[in-house]
């Protein structure tokens, strides 16, 4: 299916040119996907299941890094963009479900990890608009690399560094000083 998607533009890809491509008749691929978004949307939930392993390198930001910089390849892959461009393009939101569920659930997984060692991850909605909308938007939209310098910035705007945020002591003095003075 992927050399079918990369090979026909998402307006010729039609259950027939499938079936025919699978060597059965159009009736067998209808019976068991009613459109070309049906098609898309399984195919893309099955390849998308389980082929990025959720890292554990001991820390929130860790994680989320290399989830980053694995997610950018993989999605920078021709054949995988191909086929996202094709669900999304036929399967509105079911395409687009078929899409960020599985990257979702992997997401939430490192949350949900992060939390259980002690530290305060950010909202699954919060991750996902800062790490997986930006990946996305860029593979899909623009002709931007996705480098691991820029997914290192995504994680680096979702989990400031602490010592970033601190003020500096002549801020904390000046914020102790008596105000009458």
């Amino acid at each position: 299916m992927a050399e079918l998607v990369a090979d026909e533009a998402g307006e010729t890809l039609t259950i027939p040119v499938v079936a025919a491509r699978a060597g059965v008749h159009a009736t067998t691929v209808y019976r068991r996907w009613g459109s070309v978004a049906d098609l898309l949307a399984d195919v893309t939930t099955s390849r998308f299941a389980g082929d990025i392993v959720v890292p554990d390198t001991g820390s929130l930001r860790g994680d989320l890094e290399r989830y980053a910089s694995d997610l950018a390849k993989d999605v920078s892959d021709p054949d995988t963009l191909a086929l996202v461009r094709a669900t999304i393009g036929t399967g509105g939101e079911q395409g687009a479900a078929a899409c960020r569920g599985e990257r979702q659930q992997q997401l939430e997984a490192i949350l949900e990890r992060a939390e259980a060692r002690g530290e305060a991850p950010p909202s699954l909605e919060r991750a996902t608009d800062a790490v997986l909308a930006p990946l996305y938007y860029r593979a899909v939209f623009t002709t931007q690399p996705l480098t691991p310098e820029w997914t290192q910035t995504l994680i680096s705007h979702l989990l400031p560094d602490p010592e970033d945020a601190a003020p500096s002591e002549t801020e904390r003095s000046q914020a102790h000083r008596d105000p009458t003075g």
